[in-house]
């Protein structure tokens, strides 16, 4: 299917109303009844206006839970391979999703989501580039950063949990699905961020979904007495916490102070994000001094 045409479609006219609201209408009771789907946090989704929201992504299933999730239509890349029979092209393409050229410098999927954004829609966006599928989460790709910077959209961190375990082989079983929405975040636009500005903004984003993720890891083994991850089949004993991964404890103490609240968030906010705006205004800088 001609890649043009779908990347053209979504930075114009977007999704097919009928078609995503009846999808959608199919598939969300089927996860809230199938997978028990719980949500926390969906509050910190601004309803209208431009969003990125930044994932962890485990599962094929992650991109339908976290769209059914949300209150307004979301904008996603998939595998090129996806669209090449014509008739699952233009229902991804309908649904929200254009092609990405993973692997190659597709600049075409990087001028569509800027068009999306500017249009004033939501891009979901896996940092990690691929599917994690066991374990800790994997590294992050400084694209988010990227993006948040060129668009000046607000990045809303977002953990899922439990869809890697239901599906088996081609078929899909029962099994809890939770997501967590964090606070949303906000960084200074840059026209044309360096990577080592994209990074640090990557490093600021990546532990907020950490910690969304690390929450709901630390639910699951309180209820379950057991952690599996790190020590499996060792039982808890009852006065023993999780917090969640100890190599991540210092990012994950950062991200709370950024997400904290209103008045922890605005007190911290100048210390967590200095290193970010002294890049920001070095970038702008050296643009003013090249003319640009």
């Amino acid at each position: 299917m001609d890649h043009t045409a779908l990347h053209e479609r979504a930075r114009t006219t977007g999704v097919q109303p009928i078609v995503y609201w009846l999808v959608r209408a199919v598939l969300q009771p089927f996860f809230h009844v199938y997978l028990r789907l719980s949500r926390i946090g969906l509050e910190h989704v601004p309803a209208d206006g431009p969003v990125i929201i930044a994932a962890n992504h485990r599962s094929f299933l992650d991109p339908w839970v976290i769209a059914t999730v949300l209150r307004r239509p979301l904008y996603y890349v998939a595998k090129r391979e996806l669209f090449e029979k014509r008739w699952q092209g233009w229902l991804l393409n309908a649904l929200g999703a254009y092609p990405v050229d993973r692997g190659n410098g597709d600049e075409a999927m990087r001028d569509t989501t800027r068009a999306i954004l500017a249009r004033g829609d939501a891009v979901l966006i896996f940092p990690e580039g691929t599917r994690t599928r066991p374990g800790a989460l994997g590294r992050p790709k400084r694209g988010v950063g990227r993006l948040a910077l060129e668009t000046g959209a607000p990045v809303v961190p977002l953990a899922i949990h439990g869809t890697e375990a239901v599906r088996r082989g081609w078929r899909i079983r029962p099994h809890k699905v939770r997501v967590r929405v964090g606070r949303p975040l906000t960084f200074p636009q840059v026209d044309e961020p360096s990577p080592q500005l994209a990074a640090a903004v990557t490093d600021r984003i990546w532990p907020c979904v950490m910690l969304q993720w690390e929450w709901l890891g630390a639910r699951r083994v309180a209820a379950a007495g057991v952690n599996e991850h790190y020590l499996p089949g060792v039982a808890l004993p009852g006065n023993v916490e999780f917090p969640g991964a100890a190599k991540s404890a210092a990012a994950l103490a950062a991200a709370t102070a950024a997400t904290a609240g209103p008045n922890a968030a605005g007190a911290a906010a100048g210390k967590v994000f200095t290193e970010v705006d002294a890049l920001a205004r070095a970038a702008g800088s050296a643009g003013r001094s090249s003319g640009l």
